[in-house]
């Protein structure tokens, strides 16, 4: 029976993790695929690193909730719209039953006696920053998910956040105030009577909730992480992330009515405790959406090891003469510059492994970047005046000036000679070639456009 077990296991183990996709047909393709992805995932939440950022940002969200929701508050004031954040917060505590009419009670009433016009310049100030730390903290968490090592510029982050902080609710509350407007109008109370209307109404209304969070969270799978991410990924993490967090919430609910005992042991601190889990429950689910958009858009990264996804030395070396003959072709031809995800979305490679090639070529002075958003890339120098062989032995010697040097490795006389032979043998090979010599060749250009553009 053991053997039998045994068997079972190695024989889905090689299907699901070893056996080539393509010779699959799509739907068969599809379940290995998803069965991969549910693995990952499962693995990415028993490791720790998800449930460590979210519990981070309950920590933040806690410091930040009363600030942030003030100057939400403030805004929507100025506008007439700020008593629709009372229902948006209370529906959002709803999982915890009464205790989360009190909670939302007591909020409320922290921020409408909250007078930021005696805070002062550096109130205001430490008031914004407590806001604007809780995005900051989610994008961090983003990016991790999304294997991003560079993060927005200051200004960059100045303007995203301050947008989203004022602009953002104002446009939410609005947006749902003029529904609750329209939906008050004799007309459309009177076509609500409509037999077949009234039943569309009706099941429409029912899954608003779910239509609702699944669009807030496809937004923020979208516009937090500093990196390109596609919509149809956004949207399929967006679906997951929404539909378990409802599904969590009706969960969650039925677990605080029933959590007496809290109450008896811990009083009134039982309401904060109740609040903190549903914080945390929150972000979780949050990020795991997040992760899901990731391997949708990135399914290279769905490894049985759980490893990252490194270049080998001769990927590199690949990877940065392919990218300086793309760069060179452009800037000969006058296009606008590539972009590291431009450099992913065409080679199929994900951005975090170009990112760190185009690293290496920047600090060798080869490659530089555009202020614009997102920076292009751009020649250092007249790449008539850049060997290839230069774009080699940068990649080829990355890491040599914070680590081991070759002179401290030194290896008898015959392998010395065997490494000086292949040293020779590249120079020779590479003599006079430079970057522009490549980036003019025109024998397969309709090849490679059809290539790239596939």
């Amino acid at each position: 029976m053991k053997r039998s077990i045994t068997s079972i296991w190695r024989s889905v183990d090689q299907l699901v993790w070893h056996a080539p996709v393509e010779q699959f047909s799509r739907a068969q393709a599809w379940l290995v695929q998803f069965a991969r992805l549910a693995v990952v995932l499962a693995r990415d939440l028993t490791q720790g690193q998800l449930t460590l950022r979210a519990m981070g940002l309950v920590y933040t969200t806690l410091l930040s909730i009363v600030p942030l929701l003030a100057i939400s508050f403030s805004v929507l004031k100025a506008f007439g719209v700020y008593n629709q954040i009372e229902p948006m917060l209370h529906s959002f505590l709803e999982p915890l039953g009464d205790r989360g009419a009190e909670l939302t009670a007591r909020i409320t009433g922290f921020i409408q006696n909250m007078n930021v016009g005696v805070l002062g310049s550096v109130g205001l100030a430490l008031l914004l920053y407590t806001a604007v730390s809780l995005v900051q903290k989610v994008e961090e968490a983003f990016n991790y998910i999304w294997h991003v090592s560079r993060g927005r510029s200051i200004g960059e982050r100045f303007s995203r956040y301050v947008s989203a902080l004022l602009v953002g609710p104002l446009l939410v509350f609005s947006a749902i105030g003029l529904t609750a407007a329209a939906m008050s109008l004799g007309v459309v109370r009177e076509a609500m009577q409509v037999e077949p209307i009234s039943w569309f109404a009706l099941h429409v209304g029912r899954l608003l909730p779910y239509a609702l969070i699944i669009g807030a969270f496809t937004f923020l799978y979208t516009f937090m992480p500093n990196t390109k991410v596609r919509i149809g990924a956004a949207l399929v993490g967006g679906v997951i992330g929404g539909v378990v967090w409802q599904s969590a919430g009706w969960i969650f609910a039925q677990f605080a009515a029933a959590s007496t005992r809290y109450a008896a042991i811990y009083s009134s601190f039982a309401i904060l405790i109740l609040f903190m889990m549903w914080l945390y429950l929150s972000w979780l689910i949050l990020l795991f959406g997040s992760s899901v958009a990731f391997y949708v858009q990135n399914p290279e990264y769905l490894l049985k090891d759980g490893s990252d996804l490194r270049l080998s030395n001769r990927m590199s070396e690949r990877l940065a003469m392919i990218i300086m003959c793309m760069v060179g072709r452009y800037h000969v031809e006058g296009r606008a510059p590539w972009t590291s995800d431009a450099f992913s979305q065409a080679l199929r490679i994900p951005v975090g492994s170009v990112d760190d090639v185009l690293m290496v070529l920047r600090s060798r002075s080869i490659l530089m970047t555009t202020s614009d958003d997102p920076p292009g890339w751009l020649p250092v120098r007249d790449l008539s005046e850049v060997n290839v062989k230069d774009v080699l032995d940068a990649v080829r010697t990355a890491g040599e000036d914070t680590s081991l040097k070759p002179q401290a490795l030194r290896g008898s006389a015959s392998v010395e000679s065997v490494i000086a032979r292949m040293d020779g043998a590249v120079e020779a090979a590479l003599a006079g070639m430079t970057i522009i010599d490549l980036a003019s060749e025109r024998t397969n250009e309709q090849e490679e456009q059809a290539w790239l553009t596939s």
